[in-house]
């Protein structure tokens, strides 16, 4: 067998490889090829479909999130691994080889899988309201092995407005750690994604995002040449300029289809009551009607909201493989340049509290403006400071410093690319496997021959 290291450096384009010579290398050893990815192009869709050779229509990961009808609860970035229906590559893997070794460092859907080590992230979540940054392991002894050595796994760098380049060192310097040991080591580094959504995908910040993570990546690349590790640098989407926030929770409520209910002047979604309702996720929203009679409504009310470029009912999701029970009645996909807000309060003195917060599992759908301090506050800074000085002194606080206004974001994904230069990529360092293009259901068959398995057939 062959050993393997597979990086997901999210955001990564044929664009932005220009500003990267330690990711150029890769190629430069072996091959680069245009990548395809699915709908919707956001991250736990595209990885499990990189995991298991399979759309979302077989998997089951139809977003970030989706609404659990039989819950009757939105609930985004859950993390158990049983969620992703299908035999993952390492199951594949283990049947052509018993005894296989995987090393999971913060790709999604860590907890419950069967891999050998597994570390994603995990706040502590304490009885007061506190949350601390932490991280789970599999095995449990390797917490306090990582955390020794590279210090708490940096949560508020790694979302949030204070996300940066330290989360990604962390999980690299983990991984370096792992790699050794492992047949197969996956490896999420995701600082690409944040100032590329701050500041858009051709900004000077851009390039400086690209040049940091590629300096970080530089000792593990060495390392893997030098212990004769086969490498794969991918990517689940490219970042495209973004200008126009789109609001299709306020206009299905404003045409009497969203409910909400009030509790201390605060409003929240109220999905069982609601005839119609959208999780958005990025540049795709899934909507959810509730009536069969009112579908043709909403549909029509979709088609004429402006930034809405395809309204697909499930008959059109089959033909983006992405017709699974756990999609919306009808999956929006947002124009060039466009993206989906989760707002559905029509004044923001009527918005929930977690709205100004890093609220990634309250909220009904994604949030990107979680990356900014509120620009429109002057004292925003100040205030910031008060909440850690109570945060350290024991008492409660809420860190409510987002904004409420989408217009500060300029960098999405979600929909299928425009150009292939600012779509995903592939980079491989072993020229015998070399191709030009690959659809990310062939990442999976990738692996098992480059790790010198074949590709048994699918359980």
């Amino acid at each position: 067998m062959n050993k393997l290291l597979v990086l997901d450096v999210v955001g990564l384009t044929p664009r932005l490889l220009e500003h990267t010579p330690n990711l150029r290398a890769i190629a430069g050893e072996g091959w680069q090829a245009s990548l395809g990815t699915v709908l919707p192009a956001v991250t736990c869709s595209v990885q499990s479909t990189f995991l298991t050779g399979a759309m979302p229509r077989d998997h089951g990961i139809v977003g970030n999130g989706w609404y659990f009808r039989d819950l009757g609860e939105v609930f985004l970035w859950r993390q158990h691994n049983r969620l992703v229906q299908g035999e993952k590559v390492w199951d594949t893997a283990r049947r052509a080889q018993p005894g296989y070794t995987v090393a999971n460092v913060c790709w999604w859907y860590a907890m419950g899988a069967d891999t050998d080590w597994t570390v994603t992230p995990r706040p502590i979540y304490h009885a007061d309201g506190r949350k601390s940054p932490d991280c789970y392991t599999r095995p449990p002894a390797l917490h306090d092995e990582l955390t020794g050595a590279l210090g708490d796994f940096p949560l508020f760098q790694y979302w949030g407005p204070t996300a940066s380049i330290r989360s990604s060192e962390w999980i690299v310097q983990a991984t370096r750690k792992l790699m050794p040991a492992a047949d197969l080591t996956l490896a999420y580094v995701p600082h690409l994604d944040y100032d590329l959504q701050r500041f858009g995908p051709h900004s000077p910040q851009a390039v400086t995002a690209a040049r940091d993570v590629d300096r970080v990546l530089g000792p593990l690349l060495t390392d893997a040449r030098n212990q004769g590790v086969t490498v794969v640098a991918l990517s689940e989407y490219g970042i495209g300029p973004a200008s126009r926030p789109v609001h299709v929770n306020r206009m299905l409520r404003q045409a009497g289809l969203l409910d909400v209910y009030t509790q201390a002047g605060m409003e929240y979604l109220d999905p069982w009551a609601s005839r119609a309702f959208a999780v958005a996720d990025h540049q795709v929203a899934h909507v959810y009607v509730r009536d069969p009679a009112d579908l043709e409504a909403v549909r029509e009310r979709c088609e004429a909201l402006p930034g809405v470029d395809l309204v697909l009912d499930k008959e059109a999701q089959r033909e983006f493989g992405l017709d699974h029970e756990r999609c919306g009645e009808l999956v929006l996909v947002a124009d060039l340049g466009a993206w989906f807000t989760y707002y559905y309060w029509l004044h923001d003195e009527r918005a929930p509290d977690f709205a100004r917060g890093v609220e990634i599992h309250r909220k009904p759908g994604y949030d990107p403006a979680e990356l900014f301090l509120d620009p429109a506050d002057p004292r925003v800074k100040l205030r910031a400071g008060a909440n850690l000085a109570k945060k350290k002194l024991g008492l409660r606080y809420a860190m409510n410093v987002v904004p409420l206004d989408g217009q500060w974001v300029r960098g999405t994904h979600g929909r299928l690319p425009d150009d292939p230069a600012d779509g995903p990529v592939l980079l491989c360092s072993d020229p015998s496997a070399s191709r030009d293009q690959l659809a990310a259901t062939d990442v999976r068959d990738l692996m098992l021959e480059l790790a010198g398995i074949g590709t048994p057939a699918r359980n």
